[in-house]
């Protein structure tokens, strides 16, 4: 009997993971540097969706690849967080021990 109850859990859990992930493939995240300059847009999946370029920065090669890059980096740390917050909630939503996901 308990060994039904967790597979029937582990089910749900499957299941809400595979649409936590399908939510977060939709799920946009922007950052930009350069006070606006440069802009990126990553999707839950830190998938690079987009990337926007103030033509007045293009001229200077070494600001602009450092503003991409910083951009980029804080777009995938904010993504990240959603991701991980998203999974967490699957695990409290079915009682589980924080770590098991």
């Amino acid at each position: 009997m308990q060994n039904m109850k967790m597979l029937k859990q582990m089910q749900q859990v499957q299941n809400r993971m595979a649409k936590v992930q399908a939510e977060l493939e939709q799920e946009l995240t922007e950052a930009s540097a350069g006070g606006g300059a440069v802009k990126a847009v990553v999707n839950g999946q830190q998938r690079v969706i987009s990337l926007t370029v103030d033509p007045d920065v293009a001229g200077d090669i070494e600001m602009l690849q450092d503003l991409v890059v910083a951009a980029m980096n804080e777009a995938l740390d904010r993504s990240r967080e959603v991701a991980a917050a998203r999974m967490q909630s699957v695990a409290a939503g079915l009682g589980l021990p924080p770590g098991l996901i």
